[in-house]
């Protein structure tokens, strides 16, 4: 077992995936809830030794906990289960060249964002944010988002006339000055960018996690692509080592950002909705 301390300060110990995991991962009902994440915490997460902020003593509750403590808990069970090293393949954004760029890189290298001190008090008390729309001019409240949320937005991601950023202003999103709770969709449609743009780096200010935007340098044209970490299947099933591929991106003039989203996301989250806005 390993100890690991989450960015929020949660503690426990964890092991690698077993044999038995990969049954989770052939669940299709757990792939459309979204709830693979949290199963293969469950089973990986041996012992609370602090739950830190949370008020679950030591039998967590995966619901309850932070979208960037997850993440980080979910790349250190990946770590143990396989190593650092994660190779994926990626399309070059250059139009002229599209070429399939294969990549790897050290998964310790991910820069990880602590739960800030202003951002704790904030959650301790409601997790109730507030900042003011410079273009609408209306105060908004947010929050940080937890498990439960992320299963939230799972299930509306499922919908066919629903968009990650969408999904994400939304869940994140608890009130808005001077618009009914009914109409926030129909707010939010006519929101202006600047407004949203605002509201993603007020998300990445106050959030905990892993930084999950690098840039990958395509071996044809060399130019450069910004991604979010892909996490697919090969993340936690990965195939043997592929020959002939590009050298991983620690020692290339790949740039590790510091945008924050998924991705599961936690910190990557954010730049995941913006690129796709």
């Amino acid at each position: 077992m390993t100890t690991i301390v989450c960015p929020s300060g949660l503690t426990g110990r964890i092991r690698g995936m077993r044999v038995r995991e990969e049954r989770i991962f052939a669940d299709r009902k757990l792939a459309k809830t979204g709830g693979q994440v949290e199963q293969i915490l469950k089973a990986c997460w041996e012992e609370t030794v602090d739950p830190g902020l949370y008020d679950f003593g030591t039998q967590t509750d995966w619901s309850k906990v932070l979208q960037g403590d997850r993440f980080y808990a979910l790349v250190q069970i990946r770590i143990l289960s396989y190593g650092p090293d994660y190779s994926f393949a990626v399309g070059c954004e250059n139009r002229s060249c599209r070429a399939r760029i294969e990549w790897e890189l050290n998964l310790d290298e991910l820069p990880v964002r602590q739960l800030s001190e202003e951002s704790r008090a904030t959650y301790l008390a409601g997790n109730h944010f507030d900042a003011v729309l410079p273009e609408a001019g209306r105060t908004v409240t947010f929050k940080l988002l937890t498990g439960a949320d992320e299963r939230k937005m799972a299930a509306a991601r499922r919908s066919a006339i629903d968009q990650p950023l969408t999904t994400l202003l939304l869940s994140r999103l608890d009130s808005i000055e001077g618009v009914d709770p009914k109409e926030k969709r129909q707010f939010l449609d006519d929101l202006g960018m600047s407004d949203v743009t605002f509201l993603l780096e007020e998300f990445d200010r106050v959030d905990c996690g892993v930084d999950t935007s690098i840039d990958v340098e395509c071996p044809e044209c060399f130019g450069t692509t910004r991604i979010d970490l892909p996490f697919e299947k090969g993340f936690f099933l990965p195939e043997r080592s592929r020959k002939n591929r590009a050298p991983s991106s620690s020692s290339r003039a790949s740039t590790l950002t510091t945008g924050t989203k998924n991705s599961s996301s936690s910190v990557g989250s954010s730049t995941a909705a913006r690129d796709s806005a």
